[in-house]
């Protein structure tokens, strides 16, 4: 059966109709992005693709490609073994590599020889990241947002799951990438994406809304944690309508020890994390936070740095960075309950 070449614009168009969709590039290579949905049969793994480049610049070309194919055709079968026998006829995968190439040609042109209608994406990944940071500029303007906008602690990450929840059109930028949106906020063990990775989760968020329905942002800084929030889009969310959300202190340092019990089993962690604030407040108060996390007074730093670091830098940023801000479309207080959340996500739902 003939392999149906796809560009790039309409592969992703179609993205998901197709049965499946596989990375024929190394494991390094799809760690660091892929399409939505991609699965990774490597033609090559990281230490064949060093081998045989090698290879190709000490040896010659021809070397090179007799070792790659030797080493791709085994591939190539394990992968159908451990992967496809099970697969029926109508089975339709898209195909890609890194320029749509050699490697996913050899995989394409093995599964179409079974009898599969198989797509390869021309251009491969590069003609897939271009396509991403093209709609990336043009994509988020297509929305109308509300900004959840409070201090930090205040719970809009869990205001935004309870929308979310209820069926509001969420965009959760915090969760695509990994990350608390705070110094505190990288989960230890679990790190964060790479910033086409990130890049690419906001893309397949977008495409999935509805532009007649608004969609429900935290609001957010240029950067969560080390990754940059796409430039179209934190221009139009910081340009948008505003709900203020509020928690009186002492809930929101109960969600906090809540949200990052992690650092409260682990106090070494938590102190080492502290480190990072010695620029912005100076070593004698971090020494003093950490002295008296040490000595089991984890509580009482998480409530000063609420009231001497966060709350004043992040009331700064808001007044600076969103407008709508000084006039919200709703004020909603809650005071830290299931029930309360509830009430103020129906609140929201009916704006």
């Amino acid at each position: 059966m003939p392999i149906v070449k796809l560009a790039a614009t309409e592969a992703l168009a179609r993205l998901d109709t197709f049965d499946a969709v596989i990375d024929a590039r190394s494991p390094a290579e799809f760690a660091l992005d892929r399409l939505p949905g991609a699965c990774n049969w490597p033609s090559l793994d990281d230490e064949q693709r060093a081998l045989v480049g090698t290879t190709y610049k000490q040896v010659s070309p021809f070397e090179a490609r007799k070792r790659g194919a030797v080493l791709v055709a085994r591939n190539i079968a394990a992968h159908v073994e451990r992967e496809a026998m099970d697969k029926p006829r109508e089975w339709q995968p898209l195909v890609y590599c890194w320029r749509g190439g050699q490697r996913s040609g050899a995989l394409a042109t093995v599964l179409s020889s079974i009898g599969w209608r198989v797509h390869l994406l021309e251009g491969g990944y590069q003609a897939f990241r271009r396509a991403v940071v093209a709609a990336l500029e043009e994509l988020p303007t297509r929305f109308e947002y509300r900004v959840v906008c409070g201090v930090t602690g205040s719970g809009k990450s869990r205001l935004l799951q309870r929308l979310a929840a209820r069926g509001a059109q969420v965009l959760d930028l915090e969760m695509l990438a990994n990350h608390r949106g705070s110094v505190l906020g990288l989960v230890p063990g679990s790190p964060q994406p790479s910033q086409k990775q990130f890049e690419t989760r906001v893309w397949d968020a977008l495409r999935r809304l509805e532009p007649a329905r608004p969609v429900i942002v935290e609001s957010e800084s240029k950067k969560v944690g080390d990754l940059r929030v796409p430039e179209a889009l934190i221009t139009r969310v910081r340009a948008s309508p505003c709900i203020r959300l509020e928690l009186p202190l002492e809930a929101r340092v109960e969600l906090l020890m809540q949200d990052y019990d992690f650092f409260m089993r682990d106090t070494e962690t938590f102190c080492a994390r502290l480190d990072a604030l010695r620029v912005l407040r100076g070593h004698e108060v971090v020494d003093a936070w950490q002295a008296q996390a040490r000595a089991g007074g984890t509580r009482e730093v998480v409530r000063d740095l609420l009231v001497s670091h966060y709350d004043p830098i992040y009331r700064q940023s808001m007044a600076r960075n969103f407008a709508g801000l000084e006039a919200p479309l709703a004020t909603l207080e809650w005071d830290g309950s299931d029930a309360s959340l509830e009430s103020a996500a129906r609140r929201i739902a009916a704006l």
